[in-house]
């Protein structure tokens, strides 16, 4: 019953914050333990207390300094220098953006609205198609919260109690094997449809894009570097991050005045206190799930219906891949974090692994319709119908559903650095 309330919830419109937190209200009314309705207050303000969520609106705040800091131009030039002379040049010039853009933001709607604004005008004034350029666009952003620092992976960790320095480490791989993949579909599409070939920088214009891009690029190695190496803890690379970025924008490259930067402060609390507000509904949502015992329950179904492990997967993913398709990334890890939990421990899937399936799953479901977010901003930056892009987007959606179903079958892809580094997986 309480699940079937936060569904109706979510249909009839009320955002995922409320609906989240009016079910496990009516439930205990229901169920005649209004006395207990202090206990689920309390639950909520613990889910929010938490100093490991310390990062969530620090990284959210690096990422918008850096976005309004003009970084976005000189991300575009240093990709330009490497991929744009060949055949599709700016399509992979997306792709490639897009990989380095992640460590900087880690939003797909970020990458999709900050490069989409630039490239897709771009792509067309080069002899692409509208309709192309904007769905290169859309399936390269969801490479944004796969690479860290990435704030799903931080929500992810805080549910399943999953080190963030071993997350973090293994999204790096998988992102980089997704952005691969798009760029060997974008050469097989540029033969096929003859796609303009880029042009060819001069040694003087390549070094000019490699000395302007260089500087911002530096993020996510400062932040990985200090984390994997365990000289610092995730919180505190997100406070060097906020340090860099803002030092970066306002004093070095000058892109950025004093005066702005409480408008990124103010723009980037709004979205720190959603995203919070969301996981102390969760909380409450979690604990009403524990009293129901639905998640031991559920386990136990599951492994009466399949004991196998690898169609557990495969049906998970098909179940992930279409809770992506109504439900953003980060509410989705909230809910069925939980619920899947007690499932893969009883498989002996590693959490840390399962992390990345499930990440990758629900952040693909961001550029699928009907109600994916990413497809939304890319068609008010274009003007297109959402189902025209969505149809443009197929052969990606093939390239996105390969490359999850590796990482599901493939644990080392994600593992392999986190052991590398001796990180708890």
């Amino acid at each position: 019953m309480f699940i079937l309330l936060v569904v109706i919830a979510g249909l009839l419109g009320i955002p995922i914050v409320f609906a989240l937190a009016f079910g496990p209200f009516v439930e205990l009314l229901f169920t005649g333990k209004s006395f207990m309705i202090g206990t689920l207050i309390q639950r909520a303000l613990a889910g929010i207390g938490k100093f490991e969520l310390l990062a969530v609106p620090l990284f959210i705040l690096a990422g918008e300094i850096m976005n309004r800091g003009g970084i976005t131009e000189r991300i575009v030039r240093f990709s330009q220098v490497f991929v744009g002379r060949l055949r599709g040049g700016l399509a992979h010039v997306n792709i490639l953006a897009s990989i380095l853009f992640a460590g900087l933001s880690g939003s797909a709607v970020a990458d999709t609205s900050a490069l989409g604004s630039i490239l897709i005008p771009a792509m067309v004034k080069d002899g692409y198609s509208k309709e192309y350029s904007t769905a290169v666009t859309a399936a390269s952003s969801i490479i944004g919260p796969i690479i860290p620092p990435s704030i799903i992976m931080i929500v992810y960790s805080y549910v399943m109690e999953v080190s963030i320095g071993a997350l973090f480490a293994s999204g790096i791989i998988p992102g980089i094997l997704m952005g691969i993949a798009l760029m060997l579909m974008t050469a097989a599409l540029a033969e096929k449809h003859h796609f303009p070939v880029g042009i060819r920088l001069s040694l003087k214009e390549s070094l000019q894009g490699i000395y302007q891009g260089i500087l911002p690029i530096l993020t996510p190695f400062i932040i990985l570097g200090g984390i994997l190496s365990g000289i610092i803890t995730p919180t505190e690379a997100a406070i060097i991050a906020v340090t860099y970025a803002l030092f970066l924008s306002t004093v070095l490259l000058r892109t950025t005045r004093w005066k702005e930067v409480w408008m990124i402060f103010k723009k980037s609390s709004i979205q720190a206190s959603v995203i919070l507000l969301v996981i102390g509904s969760a909380a409450m949502f979690g604990w009403i799930l524990t009293l129901s015992r639905l998640p031991q329950n559920f386990a136990e179904f599951i492994i009466q219906v399949t004991p196998n492990k690898y169609l557990f997967l495969l049906l998970v993913n098909l179940f992930l891949f279409l809770v992506g398709m109504f439900l953003d990334a980060g509410p989705a890890i909230l809910i069925l974090g939980p619920i899947l939990g007690p499932a893969i421990k009883l498989f002996g899937i590693n959490p840390t692994h399962f992390a990345v399936v499930m990440c990758v799953n629900l952040t693909v479901g961001l550029a699928t319709p009907p109600f994916g977010l990413v497809l939304f901003a890319a068609s008010t930056i274009s003007g297109l119908p959402v189902t025209t892009i969505a149809k443009t987007m197929v052969p990606y959606y093939i390239v996105h559903v390969t490359v999850i179903l590796l990482i599901s079958f493939i644990p080392e892809i994600s593992l392999w650095l986190p052991k590398l580094f001796g990180l708890p997986v």
